[in-house]
Formats: structure tokens, C-alpha cells, sequence
């Protein structure tokens, strides 16, 4: 099976808004709420038709959220939860892109980190401790891990893209060879997303984006 990672920016605060909000946000806001509980149906549409059954559906999962907690403890509820957590990260981020996809890419990048770590590159800069985190971004709540790893959310925070970025770069020729094409696809997003950061913080006064968050399906 393959699997594919998506990435967008967006202001953490934006999204902690809707949390434990009871939908209790400003007009401005509504419509976001209304699209993403239109989002959560279409999703559960869809695990219905592919014959899914995650024992929590996914609107369920997002009226959780929305009232503050994450009650729900069946085996496959944190499927649920990383679904509607992802519609709401996604209703308050800039448009997805892709990534890459791949077939193990826990295995990928989990290889390539302890190769990266061997070279020098400090452990808080490895690329699976952003694909993979064991929480979610400070302030956010604990939602149950998924059952079989996916739906995943990475994140990062903003400020870290460049400092990953470089040393990565720093490393790129000691790699596998097998392994680079990934890397230096990663190193690229990474230093667009720092142009774009960068840019926002100086010039936009209405920017407020501070993490990159990773969505694996």
C-alpha cells in the first residue's frame, strides 16, 4: 500500500480556536465550521463506501473536538480523531502540497534518521521526529495514536525549516544514493517554506503562520 504526505502551513492559534470551542466562534469563523463538518461527512462517506469501520465516525470524532475532548477509547477512535484533527488543520491552512509518496515511509525515513544522526545531524532536527511526532504542537489535546500508524499528522515548527534544511544539505552527498532524490526533495520544500516564512513575518502584516504540519494518509 502506498502512502502519501501532504504538507500546508498554518497559525497554531487559528486552529486551537475551534478546540473545545463548542462552536462557540466568531461569525467570520462559522463557515469554516460548517465546511468542516461537511468535510467529515464526505470522509465517512468515503470509509463507508470502502466498507471501514473505525467504531467512532468521523463527524462524531469532530464534535469531540470541538466540545474539548477525546472520550472515546474504542481500538480504532484515534483513526477517527487524527481525521477530524486533520479537517480542522486543513480548513485553517494554506492549500496542501504533496510531498512524496511511498510505500514504508515510516521505515524510510526512520533508515535515513539514524544515517543523518550518524553524520552529525542533532537529533531534534531528524526528519521522523517531525513525520512522527508522539504528540501533537504544545497548547493542542491528546488524541489517541491511529490503530495502524495512518492517518498520521507531522508537524514542525516554522522556525526550524531552515536550520533542518541546512543540515540536511550538509550530509546530502554521504547519503545512500538510493536515498538522496527523497532528501533533496524534502530540502527543497523546507527552504521554500522558510522563503515563504520569512517573507510573511517581514513583509505581511496580517502573517501569523508558525508551524508546517504533515498529513500521512
Amino acid at each position: 500500500m502506498s502512502h502519501n504526505i501532504w504538507y500546508s502551513t498554518a497559525d497554531k492559534a487559528d486552529i486551537l480556536a475551534f478546540l473545545g470551542s463548542n462552536g462557540n466562534v466568531p461569525a467570520n469563523q462559522q463557515r469554516r465550521l460548517a465546511e468542516m463538518r461537511t468535510s467529515a461527512q464526505v470522509y465517512q462517506a468515503e470509509l463507508v463506501r470502502q466498507d471501514v469501520d473505525w467504531g467512532l465516525p468521523v463527524p462524531e470524532a469532530l464534535e469531540h473536538l470541538i466540545a474539548g475532548h477525546t472520550e472515546c477509547d474504542t481500538e480504532y477512535a484515534g483513526n477517527a480523531y487524527h481525521a477530524a484533527m486533520q479537517i480542522i488543520i486543513d480548513q485553517n491552512a494554506s492549500d496542501p502540497a504533496h510531498l512524496g509518496t511511498y510505500s514504508r515511509p515510516a521505515t524510510f525515513f526512520s533508515y535515513v534518521g539514524e544515517v543523518m544522526q550518524s553524520l552529525g545531524v542533532p537529533a531534534e532536527l531528524l526528519p521522523y521526529g517531525f513525520f512522527y511526532p508522539t504528540t501533537l504542537p504544545g497548547g493542542f489535546p491528546y488524541i489517541p495514536h491511529s490503530a495502524d500508524v495512518y492517518p498520521a499528522i507531522g508537524h514542525m515548527p516554522l522556525a526550524k525549516a531552515k536550520p533542518a534544511a541546512d543540515a540536511y544539505r550538509a550530509i546530502l552527498d554521504q547519503l545512500d544514493p538510493s536515498t538522496r532524490y527523497d532528501i533533496q526533495e524534502l530540502i527543497d520544500k523546507l527552504d521554500l517554506e522558510h522563503e515563504h516564512w520569512v517573507y510573511g513575518t517581514e513583509k505581511l502584516d496580517w502573517y501569523t503562520q508558525d508551524t508546517l504540519f504533515l498529513a500521512l494518509t
